[in-house]
């Protein structure tokens, strides 16, 4: 593998990166017979596909197979950009649709180690139905449970990336790596170059996170964990019966399982409240409770109060971000991902900041429950806003419509969510994210149907009564259990 270039690697070089040497087992798909020179008898695509196998030593552009990252067992497949540009072809499609029925036989996560370059043009539109073929074993999949990665690797473009690539539930990718739906042949000649990279992909909220070849493997090994299902090496994976060389469903193995509704796990513990600390002026959490209203939001608002960096730092041993919306927006005051607890137990976090929260903050917010929701995690939320972000941006970015889909996802959700408020509870754009039922409160900490500044200025009171406005609205930790909203105080 060439030092310099990483994100060239081939297709077993990308697979050893990640299980070493002995940690992979090819599969083949039975062998399908074309027409000389395929579909559409172009001239000379038997002589280019030979020259391909020889140059690469590979009988098409994916080779898959079941293997073992760390000490979590997966269904791999890996593109070899050598073989014609790494390009979909009927065979292809074979390979592919194999690799997804595999896991869904194995219920084994499925990792992808993309580089292509798109369809194959010497097939035609039979090439570019194979598209379609994936997306709906990737359907397939999704049913049932079971996470999809990618990491994409340079180039990844065309219906490789809108399919395999985008389409996973995660996606990693390699520094310097392009990625994008355009190739460089085809894009317009004064396209921004970073828009089509790995870099500019994750500063648009496509790719979760751009890691360095020599950091992939503990990654990928992270996420596996998090994702689960939980098999460990060596252990037979539920439903796994006898393999068959030919790695298809159905021959010495049973059919794919059908999806199997998750048991219902343990609701996320809620954390305990970090103090403030003691050089502010301000009591510590486990003190006393605010007296009055405004009080408590002086105590919300302070600028010493531990944020949600603290929070999740103090909950989790390991955490792996989710970045960005997958339309073309992030907001850094929006914390998502899932986390591994000291006890190997993997929990969803959606964590606020303190600031206003943007449009794609919550559409963020809302593919994580939705993730962890299928894949039968719990979730847990960390409350401190203001309030949803409410300039002329945020309301072309659809913030009704954002704030509306994580109401939505909370509804959904089978997996139980589990709600702390840290700091300020600012309206509606912080209730789109606290659990019903299952909300708990921090002494520093209030929840308003409006700031009352905003309060006292609707009712036309003077600057002055700002005060007696927050007691009458019983936004304190202790109203807000007294009232129902939430279930404790967390000292």
């Amino acid at each position: 593998m060439p030092d310099e270039t990483p994100a060239r690697m081939t297709a077993r070089e990308a697979v050893t990166l990640l299980t070493g040497p002995a940690g992979f087992t090819e599969h083949l798909p039975p062998p399908r017979e074309l027409p000389a020179d395929g579909p559409l008898g172009w001239a000379g695509y038997d002589a280019a596909r030979e020259r391909a196998r020889t140059r690469t030593g590979e009988e098409e552009s994916v080779v898959y197979g079941t293997g073992v990252v760390g000490d979590r067992a997966c269904v791999l497949l890996s593109f070899e950009f050598g073989f014609l540009g790494g390009s979909l072809g009927q065979r292809t499609g074979d390979r592919l649709e194999a690799a997804y029925a595999l896991a869904l036989t194995r219920r084994l996560p499925l990792l992808a180690l993309v580089a292509t370059g798109g369809s194959r043009m010497q097939e035609g539109m039979v090439a570019l139905t194979q598209l379609q073929r994936v997306a709906a074993a990737a359907t397939r999949l999704r049913a049932a449970g079971l996470p999809q990665i990618a990491v994409v690797r340079d180039p990844t473009t065309g219906g490789g990336w809108a399919t395999v690539g985008a389409g996973a539930d995660v996606v990693l990718a390699l520094p310097g790596a392009q990625v994008g739906f355009a190739g460089s042949r085809v894009r317009p000649a004064d396209a921004d170059p970073y828009a089509y990279s790995a870099e500019g992909q994750f500063a648009a909220g496509q790719v979760d996170a751009v890691v360095p070849a020599d950091e992939l493997a503990a990654a990928v090994t992270h996420w596996l964990r998090a994702l689960g299902p939980h098999v460990v090496a060596g252990a037979q994976p539920s439903g796994a019966g006898p393999r068959d060389p030919s790695g298809a469903p159905g021959a010495g193995a049973p059919d794919a399982a059908p999806p199997r509704p998750h048991a219902p796990p343990p609701a996320a513990p809620v954390p305990r409240a970090l103090p403030v600390p003691s050089a502010s002026s301000v009591p510590s959490a486990t003190a006393r409770l605010p007296e009055t209203g405004r009080e408590a939001v002086a105590r919300a608002r302070d600028a010493r109060r531990p944020r949600a960096e603290a929070y999740l730092a103090d909950y989790f041993a390991v955490r792996l971000p989710l970045h960005g919306d997958r339309c073309g927006g992030t907001d850094p005051g929006l914390l998502c991902g899932f986390g591994l607890r000291a006890d190997g137990s993997a929990v969803a976090y959606v964590a606020q900041c303190g600031t206003a929260t943007r449009p794609a903050g919550y559409r963020t917010a809302a593919r994580t429950i939705r993730l962890a929701d299928r894949l039968g995690i719990p979730v847990l939320t960390l409350v401190d806003t203001p309030g949803a972000a409410n300039d002329a941006e945020a309301e072309r970015a659809g913030a009704g419509a954002a704030i509306a889909e994580t109401f939505a996802a909370i509804a959904a959700a089978r997996v139980p969510v589990t709600t702390l408020v840290i700091g300020e509870g600012g309206s509606g754009g912080a209730l789109a994210l606290a659990a019903p039922g299952n909300t708990h409160v921090t002494a520093d900490s209030y929840f308003s149907v409006i700031a009352p500044e905003l309060a006292a200025a609707i009712l036309k009171r003077p600057p002055s009564e700002t005060g007696a406005t927050a007691d009458q609205l019983r936004l304190r930790p202790q109203d807000l259990v007294d009232l129902g909203f939430a279930r404790s105080i967390v000292g």
